[in-house]
């Protein structure tokens, strides 16, 4: 009885994170696009929001790190490490977070929702590029059809916007190229960072990278503005949304799985959808969710897939580590054997 409870108990901790990592996600997306689009609170200025945000989670990064002392920074990062695999993916990471909060000015939640499941297909493109995946014909197959899904939605699109659609794609470019280079840089060298220690590496970077474009882009329009006053409780509320969802991603990852989040992803990306066209009253047509569905079968095609490779390597795994066990015993019996038959011959 007391095993059935602790299962149960477990299965009802994953969905309570799996519940807060959705309606945080959710929240960040609904109330960027809140911010940003011009007939909603019409503050147009991505750069600035961004790093607005960068400036929160820097500051509660260092705080947990440095101060309360949660989680440990590894050992293993150098200033030399630092300047060479933290600061591209540092600046990657602050280009797509810049065009793809640009993106809510122009494209309505769910249409970005859907240029998003492209995602798949640029890491593996990616990945492919720089040799850490292999080329494989049927893994390529199921990419052309979650872009060919991707680009029927495009078509059903009622407010197709090319110039929000070429933000959204590069977006996706340069993340998915971030996480390449994560495995390049960092994984491949033995340095794994959670949430918490990315955002305290990670943060401070992209805010210095975003200053740049800023100082030409946004802070003129901004210094123009004399009638803009900073609202705190705004801007506030939504960087703890965006920090918060960062140790959601914690939480989830660390409790469940990268694939339990991948699956929790698909169910928001719905959720999305259904508010975008219910409550935001974005116009979602039947072409829309049609070439969505056939983009969503490939990437539940391809997270199987993926888990299924997972399986046969961690079963390949114990198989050789049972041959090496038994190799092991075999070799302590003959020894045992070797030395009993030298006693007897004395």
């Amino acid at each position: 009885m007391a095993l059935s409870e602790s299962v149960v108990k477990k299965v009802l901790l994953s969905y309570t994170y799996v519940a807060i990592w959705i309606f945080l996600s959710f929240s960040v997306i609904v109330y960027n696009k809140y911010i940003l689009d011009r007939k909603l609170y019409n503050w147009p200025f991505p750069i600035s929001l961004t790093m607005i945000h960068m400036s929160f989670c820097s500051f509660l990064a260092y705080l947990l790190v440095k101060v309360f002392k949660v989680v440990e920074l590894p050992s293993t990062m150098t200033r030399d490490l630092y300047l060479k695999s933290v600061v591209p993916i540092g600046a990657l990471y602050s280009l797509s977070l810049w065009f793809s909060n640009s993106t809510y000015i122009y494209l309505s939640v769910s249409f970005i929702q859907m240029l998003k499941a492209l995602m798949p297909v640029a890491v593996y493109s990616i990945g492919v590029l720089f040799k850490k995946d292999s080329f494989k014909s049927d893994t390529m197959v199921n990419m052309l059809s979650i872009s060919f899904g991707v680009a029927i939605a495009a078509y059903g699109e009622a407010k197709f916007d090319s110039f929000g659609v070429m933000l959204q794609l590069l977006a996706v470019a340069f993340e998915a190229t971030r996480l390449v280079m994560i495995q390049i840089l960092l994984n491949s060298r033995g340095i794994s960072l959670n949430p918490i220690t990315s955002l305290y590496y990670v943060a401070p970077c992209c805010l210095v990278f975003l200053c740049f474009p800023w100082l030409v882009m946004e802070y003129p329009l901004l210094r123009d503005t004399s009638s803009f006053h900073l609202d705190f409780v705004i801007f506030g509320t939504n960087s703890l949304c965006a920090f918060a969802l960062n140790l959601a991603v914690f939480l989830l990852v660390g409790k469940t799985s990268a694939l339990t989040m991948n699956v929790a992803g698909v169910v928001k990306d719905w959720l999305l959808i259904a508010f975008s066209w219910s409550v935001i009253k974005d116009t979602v047509t039947p072409i829309n969710l049609f070439g969505y569905g056939l983009a969503f079968l490939g990437v539940a095609y391809y997270n199987h897939s993926k888990l299924q490779a997972l399986k046969a390597a961690e079963a390949q795994k114990k198989v050789q580590q049972a041959d090496e066990e038994a190799g092991r015993l075999l070799e302590e019996k003959e020894g045992e054997a070797t030395g009993k038959k030298t006693e007897t011959q004395n």
